[in-house]
């Protein structure tokens, strides 16, 4: 057992290659029944660099500053939804349950703060679209559940879509050229031929999307899941894709023209016929994409 002048003792870490600096008192004081308390309670051998004394955990490191400054101070970080869904992920792992409960009510006051401020309800947009011709153009829907509506052909240009839910709406031909629709869910949607130039789609989820055809030019794409989409002759040109997950799409015969792929996904990913040309491939992942056919003429690889 470890004596009470120990508890503050200085402790390095080293959370999946990033370092980290703090004391045992903070790591087992807020959440006594975490792993991490456990870990350092003095009951159990721990991985230590025998030359520098650094604890290696092999988690990533990226959000461990939150859960430090959690064990500290007790305050839940701002950050955007996809940004919570990876916090909680180590949360869990650590056993934080404190933390877990406190992102938990964050999450929930967030969506009732924007269905709040929403500017309609469910019920108005399905009057609505029973009308011919339906714009919301500018519009403030941020939060509304519109999941398994037909809002073909209907114009969100510039509208507030922030965290709306779209999950298996058929959207074909919609337009949302210019909206703000962080963190929304378009999860088994139909976009085809949908119009989204300039958009934002930060940390949105389109997983299995049809997407065919639709023109994503000059979009804010970063952290977006587009696992197994349909992708076919999309409208990529200079779209930021960054730390974007396009495993399994298929992108065949797609404009990524001046695209944006730092640290993209695109294992096992269909480029076949894609156009490539000059983009920078260097810090993509393409372990078994389909490249046959692709113009990469200059590209950096």
């Amino acid at each position: 057992m470890m004596k009470d002048s120990d508890l503050s003792s200085l402790i390095r870490l080293n959370i999946g290659g990033k370092k980290f600096c703090t004391t045992i008192d903070t790591l087992t004081r807020r959440e006594p029944d975490s792993m991490l308390a456990a870990m350092f309670s003095g009951r159990h051998t721990l991985c230590q660099d025998s030359e520098k004394g650094y604890v290696f955990v092999d988690r990533d490191g990226k959000h461990f500053r939150h859960i430090l400054n959690w064990l500290r101070d007790g305050v839940v970080p701002t950050l955007i939804d996809s940004g919570y869904s990876e916090l909680i992920r180590e949360a869990e792992y650590y056993q934080l349950l404190g933390l877990i409960e406190g992102i938990s009510s964050v999450l929930n006051k967030r969506k009732e703060d924007e269905e709040s401020f929403a500017e309609l309800t469910r019920t108005d947009i399905i009057k609505c679209i029973q009308s011919e011709r339906v714009r919301f153009r500018g519009v403030n829907l941020s939060g509304l559940d519109l999941s398994k509506l037909d809002l073909s052909f209907v114009d969100f240009s510039f509208a507030c879509l922030k965290n709306v839910f779209f999950s298996r709406a058929n959207l074909q031909c919609a337009k949302f050229r210019d909206v703000d629709a962080e963190g929304s869910i378009f999860h088994n949607a139909t976009l085809r031929e949908c119009e989204f130039t300039g958009a934002n789609l930060r940390g949105a989820l389109l997983a299995g999307t049809n997407l065919q055809s639709a023109n994503l030019q000059d979009a804010c794409l970063i952290g977006c899941s587009f696992c197994g989409a349909d992708l076919r002759s999309a409208h990529l040109q200079t779209a930021d894709l960054t730390d974007a997950n396009l495993e399994g799409a298929n992108l065949e015969g797609a404009n990524l023209k001046g695209a944006k792929l730092s640290n993209a996904n695109l294992k096992g990913a269909n480029l076949q016929r894609a156009y490539l040309r000059h983009v920078n491939l260097r810090n993509t992942h393409l372990e078994g994409a389909k490249l046959d056919g692709a113009n990469l003429l200059g590209a950096i690889r």
